[in-house]
């Protein structure tokens, strides 16, 4: 079984100034911050089909292709936050998984816990609180294949 590693995240996201981190499963490179072409990440939606790249870093904007186009990434939830003061990396994180996880069968048709499909979530860091970005967005990844054709849903794998 390949779980739980959506859980592992790299902390050191929330020292960097940027709008929201990619997050999502297995290791990889401490979040560096990025300027790449696309949409601004705070204007991206469920259904939005992304070229996401490396995980784990700092972006303000993520290439949205047509889902019929190749792409690494489909955006399935949106998690709102509330309050007035960041409530720590550790506390955004742990909800994106807990409920990440709950909305991937709905989307997927699959327990995420059988599916070889896996996930990974955009979420906000104290810079971009400040600004009014309280959304965590789940996506929906192919770990096997460096890009997918077509949409995810109902792929109940």
């Amino acid at each position: 079984m390949h779980r739980p590693a959506a859980v592992v995240l790299a902390a050191a996201s929330i020292l960097l100034a940027g709008c929201s981190v990619l997050g999502g499963a297995g290791g990889g490179p401490t979040p560096t911050p990025t300027a790449s072409a696309g949409v601004d990440v705070l204007d991206l939606a469920v259904g939005d089909c992304l070229q996401t790249g490396d995980a784990r870093r700092v972006t303000k904007t993520v290439p949205v292709v047509d889902c019929a186009e190749p792409h690494d990434s489909e955006a399935y939830a949106v998690i709102e936050l509330s309050g007035d003061d960041f409530p720590g990396a550790e506390a955004v994180t742990d909800r994106a998984v807990t409920e990440c996880t709950a909305k991937f069968t709905a989307f997927v048709g699959l327990d995420y816990a059988t599916s070889t499909l896996d996930f990974a979530y955009y979420f906000p860091t104290p810079t971009s609180w400040k600004s009014g970005d309280r959304e965590i967005l789940c996506l929906a990844i192919d770990p096997a294949s460096a890009t997918v054709t077509g949409s995810l849903a109902g792929a109940a794998r």
